[in-house]
């Protein structure tokens, strides 16, 4: 199992890049750096490519409405060449809050977008002349939508890859088919190990039945804390805002992805009730609703033995990467923790 850690995307970014080399060499395997609504994360894995020898540096995710298709795959082609074939590609829809919201572009179709956008950065990858017509993009595009001017155009450059590796950020049935069907990786979020076979096996088993044997098997990256300790309750009480955020503030009434997946899980009746408060501004009082049942299924956190078991209940599900966020205040605090995770994930 792989193990890598997101940086955050406010504040500490600096510090935190200057300690990745000792992070490095305690095994974690991977960075990710996501981009919602703050400094671009291009920039900053570029920074870190700089910074680093042979850790696999993720998008976490970009955003499918906030570049053209051809400009993705020249990101990633140009991310993968800074760092030597240590790029991978995260992406996914994000929400409308925000693609709307921030970009002003409309949210639409995303599982057609995603299929598209693939297709066309492995057209870019092979420096194929980009010649696709498809329901969402056309390049060139066609005289009767521009000036008839546009002609079929090759990458310039040959990528240090032909296929950089992409994974995928969903949680939806149809997208996580999709995934598992056209992509290197799935990341979902919020991962219940015990759970997820009944709220994604038939999606993942669906897109696998049509996966291209050459992408090989489905990698599996989740996001997940972690803090060997004996006071769970305390770093339980940590995680909470962040799934109250999820649940009850990351989308409207009747359109919140993260509160459909509490559901799926079983937990209808503290989805509903975290929503409501949260979005009428009680957010203290939704955060103390989320189950403790569920902070301690999707983080791995407890004594030593409790997190192995963790770990282990992770593999079982299929899980090839955990991308932690160490629940200590200090750098060799962290650094400790990274070390011993490395030990029990083997």
């Amino acid at each position: 199992m792989r193990i890598g850690m997101p940086l955050a995307y406010s504040g500490g970014f600096m510090e935190t890049v200057a300690e990745l080399g000792e992070f490095e060499r305690a095994g974690l395997d991977m960075v990710t750096v996501p981009e919602v609504y703050t400094f671009d994360a291009v920039s900053q894995l570029g920074y870190i490519a700089a910074r680093t020898e042979r850790l696999t540096i993720a998008s976490g995710i970009l955003q499918l409405y906030s570049r053209t298709p051809t400009l993705t795959a020249m990101t990633a082609a140009g991310l993968d060449y800074v760092s030597n074939g240590r790029f991978m590609l995260g992406i996914g829809a994000s929400g409308p809050q925000v693609i709307e919201g921030f970009h002003g572009v409309p949210y639409d179709a995303p599982l057609g977008r995603t299929r598209e956008i693939v297709e066309i950065c492995r057209m870019v990858w092979r420096r194929e002349r980009v010649n696709y017509q498809g329901k969402h993009y056309q390049i060139p595009l066609p005289a009767d939508k521009g000036t008839g001017l546009g002609k079929p155009l090759k990458l310039i450059t040959t990528p240090v890859r032909e296929r950089v590796p992409i994974s995928i950020a969903a949680i939806g049935p149809k997208n996580v088919a999709l995934t598992a069907e056209i992509a290197e990786g799935w990341q979902p979020i919020f991962f219940h190990p015990e759970r997820a076979s009944q709220v994604w096996g038939d999606a993942l088993a669906e897109g696998k039945a049509k996966r291209d044997p050459s992408l090989g098997e489905l990698e599996i990256i989740i996001p997940t804390a972690v803090a060997i300790t004996e006071d769970v309750g305390t770093y339980v009480d940590m995680i909470r805002p962040q799934l109250a955020l999820y649940i009850g503030g990351m989308g409207a009434r009747g359109k919140n992805f993260y509160n459909d997946l509490a559901c799926r899980y079983g937990y209808e009746a503290e989805a509903k009730q975290i929503q409501d408060l949260y979005l009428d501004g009680k957010k203290q009082e939704a955060t103390a609703l989320v189950p403790e049942e569920l902070v301690r299924a999707t983080n791995l956190i407890g004594p030593e033995s409790v997190v192995a078991e963790r770990l282990a209940a992770l593999k079982e599900a299929g899980v090839t990467t955990v991308n932690v966020t160490p629940l200590a205040p200090t750098h060799p605090e962290r650094l400790a923790l990274m070390t011993k995770l490395r030990e029990l994930a083997g």
